[in-house]
């Protein structure tokens, strides 16, 4: 099934009033967090308070993942135990840096017998990570690893490699798309990482539009008001999703059915682009099934 992951909302687990309100929020994920926005002495309150929300059921059609700690913290095991027992969507663990965290982590889910359901998605956020990207992405292969896709971490590997961060982001360019091609090699999804100045709509919908066409499937965001606008960027515009259609009842012609490639509207169109045709029309079914949910 494919499923829209346009825009992906960050809450802070120990705001049980944020919690509420992601019930009624637009963003096609959440993700009730227990690291970076929780204090140290909060923890234990936000695990209670994340377990009691998913238990409360009410998120709709919103993929649902929780944000654990690090598994180099003192916290994760209690992190993924909560999680393994409230069985949200997946669970989003903090600098994956190597094949043997993605083997500890199915493992621990596994042991604590987490639903088959409860997927795994990886923060690249270290050089490590970025250097080895592909490996990470060929090891979701193993289905204990339970890996479904990656969050790209820009704001951690500029603190760990000195890289700027710029408007533009050309410095990062080659480390985005190095994981996104190592995404695409082994069937994962990617999501872009949040962007910090939420006084700056014109800004993020620059970098929401430039994460479009480097070709991730959504953005992560901090802020509620960040949504309308990265739904509607990563949303296939009508004319697109016409012409799709289009190139898809052309090669359903019984005098296309064998051919692989067609003359249409006076272009040359070929068996590939109807592969892609199909990509962007089920994307576009898929949110136009969120709308009347």
């Amino acid at each position: 099934m494919t499923r829209p992951r346009r825009s992906h909302l960050f809450m802070p687990g120990s705001n049980p009033r944020a919690l509420e309100k992601a019930r009624i929020l637009p963003a096609d994920g959440l993700i009730l967090d227990l690291e970076d926005s929780v204090a140290p002495d909060a923890k234990a309150v936000a695990r209670d308070g994340i377990a009691a929300a998913i238990a409360a059921k009410g998120f709709g059609k919103r993929e649902v993942l929780i944000r654990t700690n690090g598994l180099d913290t003192q916290w994760w095991a209690d992190d993924v135990a909560m999680a393994a027992k409230a069985s949200p969507d997946g669970i989003l663990v903090p600098k994956v840096s190597s094949i043997e965290d993605l083997q500890t982590i199915g493992r621990h889910l596994a042991e604590l017998g987490a639903a088959p359901t409860v997927k795994v998605w990886a923060m690249i956020e270290t050089a490590r990570a970025v250097l080895h990207a592909e490996e990470l992405a060929e090891a979701g292969r193993d289905p204990k690893t339970r890996l479904s896709g990656f969050v790209f971490g820009p704001n951690d590997i500029s603190r760990e490699t000195r890289i700027k961060m710029l408007p533009g982001r050309a410095a990062m360019i080659p480390m985005i798309t190095h994981c996104i091609l190592a995404t695409r090699a082994h069937g994962l999804e990617i999501l872009d990482g949040p962007y910090s100045d939420i006084n700056n709509p014109d800004g993020f919908a620059t970098e929401c539009a430039q994460g479009r066409d480097l070709g991730f499937d959504g953005k992560t965001l901090i802020h509620p008001s960040q949504i309308e606008a990265c739904n509607a960027i990563f949303t296939p515009p009508e004319e697109e999703v016409a012409r799709a259609r289009k190139i898809i009842a052309a090669f359903e012609l019984p005098e296309n059915v064998s051919r692989g490639a067609i003359r249409l509207d006076g272009a040359m169109v070929e068996r590939l682009h109807a592969d892609m045709a199909k990509r962007t029309i089920e994307i576009a079914d898929a949110i136009a099934a969120i709308g009347k949910g």
